[in-house]
């Protein structure tokens, strides 16, 4: 049997309540610091940017949070989303493991990013809340926080990463068509983005870059919350309906996997994943091998530090004890620009610290090179960040070839590559550089690590 085969539930097996790791952590998580005082924060420090029921899903120990019904109605609109056995890839890879992917670009914006940005415009409308300020990278974020403002009736102001803004102009468009706005960052909107600009007025700009203008804009305007796809805890709870549908979805296999892939960049497409499997193997003591696969360019979990630091660059966030290149760090522009994050949501750095996940770093060639055989194998082109996870899948296939040995491995395909072609048309015209990070960048920004002495 060559065909590939698509795994499906019914639409009222869309998840009734969202996962929370926290309640099956072996230790408790740290505590997000407030940058000036050093101490723990309290919801009121909170409450100038989200509404109050965000906030308690970020510090919350349940280890289930309802999904409100409005959410779920939504969520009908794609949701459950298919588990594939990508039988047509195995033959390709002439490889015995048995490999199955949960596809999340079926959604209206292409990506697994509507599982958060409709909860949290649903909550934001629910507190009064008319407008909202985030940032994006690849502009999966941008354009699905765009989206859940169209339903609920938010206005929405994005700033998306100058690099990304220039390489990718219909995912921009795509936010203008959902009637959000979307300003190329740095910008000099905000005090944030001209002090960048001041110093480096060719800046690519960088996710913590974003993260200060749209903090920038919320805290200074009483009438405007600040949105985020990914990092906080309350972003990957929600994210967790991919991994609650894969396991029920593979009881119709009679698998379970041996390996589980996401890629990372701020963590919320590989905790959606991977959280519901990290929890069974921590309470049945099972042996899955779960790897979160970053940009070799933007080595977060692979060569940065684990420590207190700031979310953003301008350093207005609160400290949240993470892995991190240090706030003031800009990854070179590669394509992937959902992963140029310089920091790793706290959940993903711990579970890291702890060993129950594994961490690879991958250059882009190799990525792109994995994202077309992929395709040409399964008919689904996947976007730049979700490349890096099907590349870790091939290697860990081709493993199993090598070995003689049979393997399931299951992996995220975070979105599809379809607003992404300049990105591979650049592949196939040989511009495409595997580009590495500057040491001594690198070093002079965790040089600045702010000191808490709490570690």
């Amino acid at each position: 049997m060559n065909d590939s085969v698509k795994y499906t539930l019914p639409e009222d097996r869309i998840p009734r309540a969202w996962y929370n790791i926290v309640a099956d952590l072996p230790t408790p998580p740290e505590p997000v610091l407030h940058p000036g005082t050093k101490q723990p924060v309290g919801p009121d420090d909170l409450a100038p940017l989200f509404p109050m029921a965000l906030i308690g899903q970020e510090v919350t120990t349940d280890r289930e949070v309802e999904i409100p019904g409005p959410v779920r109605d939504v969520y009908k609109l794609w949701r459950p989303s298919p588990l594939v056995r990508a039988r047509r890839l195995e033959k390709a890879l002439d490889t015995p493991a048995r490999i199955y992917f949960k596809y999340e670009g079926v959604s209206p914006a292409g990506s697994h990013k509507p599982n958060t940005a409709v909860a949290q415009a649903f909550y934001n409308k629910e507190a009064g809340v008319s407008k909202l300020s985030t940032e994006t990278g690849a502009g999966q974020w941008g354009s699905s926080l765009a989206f859940a403002g169209a339903l609920f009736g938010l206005e929405v102001k994005v700033y998306m990463v100058r690099v990304s803004f220039d390489q990718k102009p219909y995912r921009r468009a795509l936010m203008n068509v959902y009637g959000a706005t979307c300003v190329p960052s740095p910008s000099t909107e905000t005090n944030a983005g001209r002090s960048i600009l001041e110093k480096d007025p060719d800046s690519p700009g960088s996710l913590g870059i974003a993260i200060s203008e749209a903090v920038e804009v919320a805290a200074t305007n009483p009438d405007i919350n600040y949105s985020l796809g990914s990092v906080l805890n309350h972003v990957l709870l929600h994210q967790t309906v991919i991994g609650i549908e894969a396991l029920e979805q593979l009881d119709q296999t009679g698998d379970y996997p041996d390996i589980v892939i996401g890629c990372a960049g701020g963590g919320s497409n590989f905790a959606g994943l991977a959280f519901p499997f990290i929890g069974k193997k921590i309470k049945e003591n099972l042996p899955t091998r779960v790897i979160a696969v970053e940009p070799a360019a933007c080595p977060t979990l692979t060569r940065g530090v684990y420590a207190y630091d700031f979310g953003d660059t301008a350093m207005l966030t609160p400290l949240v004890k993470m892995h991190t290149l240090g706030a003031g760090f800009i990854p070179p522009g590669f394509h992937a620009g959902g992963l140029r994050y310089h920091g790793m949501s706290s959940l993903v750095s711990q579970l890291k610290e702890t060993g129950l996940i594994e961490a690879a770093a991958v250059h882009q060639i190799g990525c792109f090179e994995a994202g077309v055989a992929f395709a040409r194998a399964e008919g689904i082109l996947p976007a730049p960040e979700s490349t890096h996870a099907v590349r870790v899948a091939f290697e860990e296939a081709l493993k199993c070839k090598e070995e003689g040995v049979s393997r399931t491995i299951l992996f995220n395909l975070s979105g599809h590559g379809h607003f992404d072609m300049g990105a591979y048309d650049d592949y196939f015209a040989g511009k495409l550089e595997d580009r590495d990070y500057d040491e001594a960048a690198l070093a002079a920004s965790l040089a600045a690590l702010p000191q808490v002495a709490a570690e």
